[in-house]
């Protein structure tokens, strides 16, 4: 499965969201599928996992080499993580090419958990694509109008939305499902220990119980 996250504006937390998605899809669970390959579309994963950025090729070079590159190289780019998780980095060039919808192929067919950070979906296509034709397309949004204008006007529409709340918005939950015509999936508060983790690098180690919990319920379950 493919679980591609997006956002219309930077800065609401799709990173997080999709880092964390990813650490839990990692963790060793009897009724999850393991392992989880996260792919970093929009360069900051690294960051947000406190890890030293990649200085080798990423998704970007190998969009960017064309068909004589054989399918199978994609894996040789993928970076361990820790254990169940391993990165594919955005890598140095521009996000272009035509192999965007083989490249979600690929992904799809490797049998593993797929997490994708899109970043925005305003620039590159490869992004876009992602957005539209994952098996879940989920829409990292805080609870504004100025963001709900925003994802009106995309051109991608969300199987879900994940929901971050910040103290004092007058908009709901409720008001953004209605207004952008899909469900809300996972509510996020917003949590100072989470932006605390992040910026010492401690995501990894110290993910905190709340984001956990909000995002293991996005994940596939098993088959019996």
């Amino acid at each position: 499965m493919v679980i591609t996250c997006w956002s219309v504006k930077g800065g609401v937390g799709t990173t997080t969201v999709a880092v964390a998605l990813a650490l839990a899809g990692a963790r060793p669970s009897a009724d999850r599928p393991s392992p989880v390959t996260l792919v970093d579309l929009a360069g900051d994963v690294p960051a947000c996992l406190g890890l030293p950025e990649p200085s080798g090729p990423g998704v970007a070079e190998w969009l960017d080499a064309g068909p004589e590159v054989p399918p199978d190289s994609l894996a040789r780019l993928a970076v361990p993580v820790g254990p169940g998780l391993e990165l594919l980095p955005r890598g140095r060039a521009p996000l272009v090419g035509p192999r965007g919808p083989v490249l979600l192929q690929l992904l799809a067919a490797t049998g593993r958990v797929v997490v994708v950070d899109a970043g925005t979906v305003d620039g590159a296509p490869v992004a876009r694509a992602f957005a539209a034709e994952s098996d879940r397309s989920l829409l990292v949004t805080r609870a504004c109008t100025l963001a709900v204008r925003r994802a009106l006007a995309a051109p991608v529409r969300p199987s879900g939305l994940v929901v971050v709340r910040d103290p004092g918005r007058a908009l709901s939950t409720a008001d953004v499902e209605a207004a952008l015509g899909a469900p809300a999936v996972a509510e996020l508060a917003v949590d100072p220990a989470v932006a605390r983790a992040v910026d010492a690098g401690l995501v990894r180690a110290r993910l905190p119980r709340s984001l956990v919990g909000a995002v293991s319920a996005l994940l596939p379950v098993a088959a019996a």
